[in-house]
């Protein structure tokens, strides 16, 4: 009797763990469905979204293979009757292709991949849903638009400070390594700007690998007391690419004005940081404010996606001219003419960079084609497009660079870019500086513009390449401009006016 009592008590113990093991699942298999229903609407929104806005030609329902790129083991293959999703060497996937703009399907089938793949990957398991969704938007928008943004939350990622004394904006620890790990990124500073993020780690400042220097030294470099240019080497979970940033001398703003006395002369030297309405405001007034015999319009870490504000801009220098054209499809265009008339006519030396984007990209093109300026630095980024921001339900919002940008004449910015007549990398030195002047006032110099002929892109930039410091950057800048910008003949030469 006691051993019948002793088998049903271990047949119960073990009957209750079942039915407990069971309960389990069934509660993770509807936090699962639940999860699933949620990342499907939310991504039906996406698509639609995507799918209201104009793209110049881009298939957006090709978006869906680009998921294989939250795991390098995740491939997946759109045919014209199915979705195919493989892990490594196993099909783990296979659903019928949806209907053409049939976004709820697509909605349907984004989750269901995404929870698949969560079942062979731990990263992806750990991620919260929130991270997961915002990886999976970051996939789906870089098929479509590599420059494209997936803000979850407007408030989210960036700390509430709009303004910072002579910071790029960036708060952070050293890592093990020696690495500068980022913790913070202020709102509507440089960094902000240039889409750098909490997580990422900065690997090099001006060349300099982030081990070899001090923390003094890195303090001073993103939060000093002096104006200038910074080149970073950034990591993130796209991979690691340069970016520039730039510190103001004052306040950092969408623009920064500085006063100088150059050779004698009064040189106005203007910083944009963004093409804005704010710097359009600050330019303006500076113009009205100061009479210089000279200006420089630093655009060499300036980007923007506002035509009107780069019209403004463009329009205090040149007046109602045509500025540039928008491409919202592959045939339809829309010629940007400023209102007002120029309220200045003196020189304008025009200093680029491979951080000068967007519609700042435009500006320098429009100064070169009307002759209004000197171009000099290195070749732009070649990303020159209009933002259309999209709202979210979920309170977040999709960014999308979708309208191309051509100059006055209807050449190509968006991946080209536009080229400098004085390459700042090839005349580095002062003996290089003497001599290239002298063949200027000499009449040896041919002025090699690249801007109107078909070149490949690629070969210009070779020839004129990046400088990897930006405080060298920024002293050849300064002592180039002040150059062309006190000597009418050098000024007249390299902005082919006779």
């Amino acid at each position: 009797m006691l051993r019948l009592k002793n088998k049903f008590s271990i047949r119960s113990k073990y009957l209750c763990s079942m039915l407990y093991a069971l309960c389990s699942l069934c509660v993770l298999c509807t936090q699962s469905v639940a999860q699933a229903t949620d990342l499907s609407a939310n991504f039906t929104e996406i698509y639609e979204k995507l799918d209201s806005v104009k793209w110049a030609g881009r298939d957006i329902r090709i978006a869906v293979e680009s998921l294989e790129q939250i795991d390098p083991d995740a491939h997946i293959a759109v045919t014209d009757r199915r979705v195919v999703l493989v892990w490594r060497d196993t099909i783990v996937g296979n659903w019928p292709k949806p209907r053409d703009r049939d976004w709820q399907a697509y909605g349907e089938i984004t989750a269901a991949i995404i929870m698949r793949l969560r079942e062979h990957v731990p990263q992806l398991a750990a991620m919260s849903e929130d991270e997961l969704r915002a990886a999976v938007v970051r996939a789906l928008l870089r098929s479509v638009d590599e420059d494209g943004r997936y803000i979850y939350s407007k408030r989210a990622e960036k700390l509430e400070n709009g303004r910072l004394l002579t910071s790029v904006g960036i708060e952070g620890i050293i890592d093990e390594r020696g690495n500068f790990r980022i913790t913070g990124v202020y709102n509507e500073s440089p960094a902000a700007a240039s889409g750098i993020q909490s997580g990422d780690l900065i690997f090099e400042i001006n060349g300099n690998k982030l081990p070899d220097m001090a923390e003094g030294e890195i303090a001073a470099a993103l939060s000093g007391f002096n104006a200038g240019t910074l080149r970073l080497s950034v990591g993130s979970e796209s991979g690691v690419r340069a970016v520039t940033l730039r510190r103001a001398s004052v306040v950092i703003a969408d623009t920064d004005i500085v006063w100088k006395d150059m050779e004698g002369s009064g040189i106005l030297e203007i910083i944009v940081g963004k093409v804005s309405d704010n710097s359009a405001t600050i330019i303006g007034e500076a113009l009205s404010k100061y009479s210089p015999t000279g200006i420089i319009l630093d655009l060499r870490a300036a980007h923007g996606d506002d035509e009107r504000a780069a019209a403004k801009i463009a329009g205090m220098f040149m007046g109602p001219v045509p500025i540039f054209r928008i491409v919202e499809t592959a045939k339809d265009e829309t010629e940007i003419i400023p209102g007002g008339a120029a309220v200045t006519n003196v020189p304008v030396v025009v200093a680029l960079s491979g951080a000068t984007a967007g519609t700042a990209e435009a500006i320098a093109a429009a100064f070169h084609e009307h002759g209004r300026g000197a171009l000099i630095g290195t070749p732009t980024a070649g990303r020159a497009r209009i933002a259309t921001r999209l709202d979210l339900r979920d309170g977040g919002q999709l960014e999308v660079l979708n309208r191309k940008i051509k100059t006055n004449l209807g050449r190509d910015i968006d991946g080209r870019g536009v080229f400098p007549i004085v390459c700042l990398s090839n005349i580095r030195s002062t003996q290089q500086q003497s001599a290239f002047f002298v063949n200027i006032i000499n009449g040896d110099f041919s002025a090699r513009d690249f801007n109107g002929r078909d070149i490949d892109a690629a070969e210009i930039r070779k020839g004129c390449p990046a400088i990897k410091s930006g405080a060298d950057e920024d002293a050849v800048s300064q002592a180039i401009a002040a150059k062309i910008l006190t000597g009418d003949k050098i000024y007249n030469k390299l902005t082919t006016k006779n």
